[in-house]
């Protein structure tokens, strides 16, 4: 039996043919963790379960035969060894096996041979269950990870089985006489018991979302891309991974280009995700027109020596004061293409192809157009995983101020671009790089939390190798 957590562990964080933005590796330490702690939360749990109740009939030859029903089977005590589970490659899945189970079992019994009905109750040791199954991992039309039974095979060493109560001593001679019937019936729920359990877990995959809103605008498309690939030591999904916008459903005109995500035995799981990602999410901010903001005076720190007012940019436009003498400005910044990201080994650059458009504010709060500035950056950061914090820094590559209109006449840039250099570098990065200085908390699952974690930056993508720790929620893990 698989236990969900399997691949509850790649989904939370988290859920055709194209290249994947984003890669999930699974390896065997992962594999062996979640099945230690599926098969802890069994045992510990067993002793609340109550079976369904088992009815049928036992033939008694030429006198017919006598029905039965076992009714409120519980389990009293339970020998549960350790379970084994590994990927299983020919069939893209898990196989999964337990060997020398024993439980024992009480419960309340029941006959009825024509008008003659009796009752009872009775204690049932099962020795030496051993239970065998494989799955199969898929993916559905919807991108959702499927799972389905491929086979299963259970065997029953022996049973031991006292009635109490009625005709016990009659019941008895027949259980004595009829155990490998009984062994039988046993075996042959085993498996659709098993199959169930893994159907369960179907619908639980196909009720995930694969896809979902992040913020007014965003959402995220996780649906795989192609099947799951399994290898001997480790389970790999292809997620799509791209930011679409929430009102048109509508992703970046460009595709993830490919990569690949290095294994990490050492590790319980590797997330990759490349440029392509945050590339996309970029595109999608700027078709919304979120990369835009009006700035006036009330931003700037009253102790500042600037101030927007054409009193203070006359330094640097010495004509700007007297034609609009003692005005209060606005300034229009805005991206007037998509920021792109491009990731290298330890370094994450931004390009960023600005324009600033700079107005007067007349007496009756009418705007007049002053002069346009393009303003192309480029800024590069690293960023790191530290004390169980996600840190980083940033500092600017290059800025450049071009003037390209002016209704004021022309002026120089320069010492305006030296400006605005300093401007960004003390009140936009000085307190951006103490934020990252500090670190921010890694996201957690609901009932689990990574430990352990490293984070690289390769060519084009993010690396991140993690351990996980899994906390047993009380409903179960479906």
């Amino acid at each position: 039996m698989l236990p969900s957590l399997l691949i509850s562990l790649i989904f939370a964080t988290l859920t055709g043919g194209e290249n994947p933005a984003i890669q999930v590796i699974l390896n065997n330490k992962g594999l062996q963790y979640g099945k230690n702690v599926g098969a802890g939360w069994i045992q510990d749990n067993l002793k609340r379960v109550t079976l369904p109740d088992i009815s049928g009939k036992i033939s008694i030859g030429f006198l017919g035969s006598v029905g039965y029903t076992l009714t409120g089977v519980s389990v009293k005590q339970c020998d549960f060894p350790e379970p084994s589970v590994q990927f299983q490659e020919d069939i893209s899945g898990f196989k999964s096996s337990i060997s020398g189970l024993s439980v024992a079992l009480t419960g309340g019994w029941r006959t009825h041979y024509g008008l003659i009905h009796d009752g009872g109750s009775f204690d049932l040791a099962v020795f030496d269950v051993d239970v065998t199954s494989t799955a199969k991992l898929g993916e559905d039309a919807d991108g959702h990870l499927s799972i389905s039974s491929v086979n299963c095979s259970a065997d029953v060493g022996d049973i031991k089985m006292r009635f109490r109560g009625g005709a016990s001593a009659i019941i008895q001679f027949f259980v004595d006489n009829f155990r490998g019937y009984i062994v039988g019936e046993m075996e042959r729920h085993i498996c659709p018991a098993v199959n169930q359990y893994i159907d369960a877990f179907e619908h639980h995959l196909q009720a995930m979302n694969v896809s979902f809103p992040v913020d007014p605008f965003l959402g995220i498309d996780l649906s795989l891309t192609n099947l799951p690939s399994v290898d001997a030591s480790s389970l790999t999904l292809g997620l799509k991974g791209d930011f679409y916008q929430i009102k048109s459903h509508a992703g970046p005109p460009f595709k993830a280009g490919p990569f690949t995500l290095p294994k990490q035995p050492g590790f319980m799981m590797s997330v990759g995700f490349s440029e392509f990602t945050l590339n996309s999410a970029s595109y999608v901010y700027f078709s919304a027109g979120l990369f835009s903001r009006l700035v006036n005076d009330s931003v700037i720190p009253p102790s500042s020596p600037f101030h927007l007012n054409t009193s203070s940019f006359g330094p640097y436009i010495p004509q700007l004061p007297k034609l609009f003498p003692d005005l209060l400005m606005s300034l229009q910044v805005y991206a007037r293409e998509m920021p792109v990201f491009s990731l290298q080994p330890g370094l994450i650059r931004l390009g960023l192809l600005g324009s600033i458009k700079a107005f007067a504010i007349q007496p009756n709060a009418t705007l007049t157009p002053l002069f346009k500035l393009n303003v192309d950056s480029k800024f590069s950061g690293k960023t790191w995983i530290s004390d169980g914090l996600l840190k980083g820094s940033v500092e600017m590559d290059n800025l450049t101020l071009t003037l390209v209109s002016s209704e004021v006449g022309p002026f120089q840039t320069v010492a305006l671009e030296n400006l605005l250099k300093s401007g960004i570098k003390l009140a936009v990065l000085y307190r951006l790089n103490a934020k990252l200085a500090h670190g921010f908390d890694i996201p957690r699952m609901k009932h689990a939390q990574l430990v352990n974690t490293v984070l690289k930056v390769e060519e084009g993508f993010v690396a991140i190798s993690s351990d996980a720790k899994v906390w047993q929620p009380e409903g179960g893990f479906i």
